[in-house]
């Protein structure tokens, strides 16, 4: 049979394919039982770490402002982010089974690339939100309205959604000649594209022309800003102005600096020049670790989030003493 029949019987093939084979760890079974036993926590404080930054941002009128609007939202991002991978990942660890069913893998991928690049847009409307608070703070609730704040996360929601509707379908299109098995631990584009059986330099070359504007621009813009921040900051004449203005910035620096390192490193190479194990590891930390951190970082850097959190806290104190109070003030007048 000539190799075209044969790209043509694995394309046909594909489109039955009801399952793949996540590889994932399994050659190393003694280090699935260690990532399991650090995942699965991490995962849980992940889940209440962000949960915790969206209700006090929601529920604490001090917070309702234009930084914590997008804070929530990276929250939201970041919640959703793990929550499409860990589980599966959680359930290949745990035991022999390492299938994943197509329509799953496909929404993985979908969500995946859907979600990075809401991600890495909305780091940068956070810069821009950071850039107009400290060079331009008289003017800032004026510049940051909520209608424009809105059309920000707009913005970004809608240019992350269709870039994963352009690479998903480009992805997933791929003839695979009948392999199932995919070298990760999760259905990630990368993966994906070395399991192709036919040329995937145009799918790659699509890939990193999108890649520059979801990933690089934001990043430029990010750096730009920063440059101005900077600049406005060494201005400031007082020691304890300049401190608090670097400390608002630090917590979304340090953000920026964890979630691009791992971005640029897979997504500018996603075929066969990455390494696959490092590419392994390093989407573990960018699915786990980054959100992990997030909440940690915002909260042990930000006097407000902490007062906040305090606030709840307390008045959830005060308010149980009252009605406890209540109660047996109830009881004695019955008596």
């Amino acid at each position: 049979m000539s190799s075209s029949g044969a790209v043509e019987m694995g394309a046909t093939n594909d489109s039955t394919f009801s399952h793949f084979m996540l590889i994932g760890f399994s050659d190393r079974p003694e280090l699935e039982r260690v990532l399991f036993a650090i995942i699965l926590p991490a995962y849980l404080l992940t889940l209440l770490g962000n949960s915790t930054i969206i209700l006090v941002s929601r529920l604490d009128p001090h917070l309702h402002t234009p930084m914590y609007f997008f804070l929530t939202h990276l929250s939201f991002l970041d919640l959703s982010f793990t929550s499409s991978s860990i589980p599966q990942l959680l359930y290949n660890l745990s035991g022999p089974d390492k299938t994943m069913s197509y329509v799953g893998c496909a929404l993985q991928l979908v969500l995946f690339l859907g979600l990075g690049g809401v991600e890495c847009l909305l780091l940068a409307v956070m810069a821009y939100d950071r850039f107009v608070a400290i060079c331009k703070p008289l003017h800032y609730m004026v510049i940051m309205s909520p209608r424009l704040c809105v059309g920000l996360v707009s913005v970004a929601w809608s240019c992350g959604v269709a870039n994963s509707l352009a690479m998903s379908p480009a992805t997933l299109s791929l003839p695979r000649c009948g392999h199932r098995s995919v070298d990760h631990f999760l259905c990630e584009m990368p993966a994906l594209i070395r399991m192709a059986c036919v040329n995937t330099a145009v799918v790659e070359g699509i890939a990193f022309i999108l890649a520059i504007g979801i990933v690089l621009s934001p990043l430029v813009f990010i750096l730009i800003s920063y440059g101005y921040i900077v600049r406005a900051v060494l201005r400031i004449s007082s020691a304890a102005g300049r401190q608090k203005a670097f400390n608002t910035c630090g917590s979304h620096l340090t953000v920026v600096s964890l979630f691009y390192g791992n971005i640029i490193y897979m997504y500018m190479q996603p075929g066969h020049s990455s390494s696959q194990d490092q590419g392994k590891f390093l989407t573990l930390f960018y699915n786990i670790v980054t959100p992990l951190l997030n909440p940690l970082i915002y909260t042990l850097r930000n006097k407000e989030v902490k007062g906040a959190l305090r606030r709840l806290l307390l008045g959830s104190r005060e308010t149980g003493q009252v009605r406890a109070g209540s109660r047996r003030t109830r009881g004695k007048l019955s008596g």
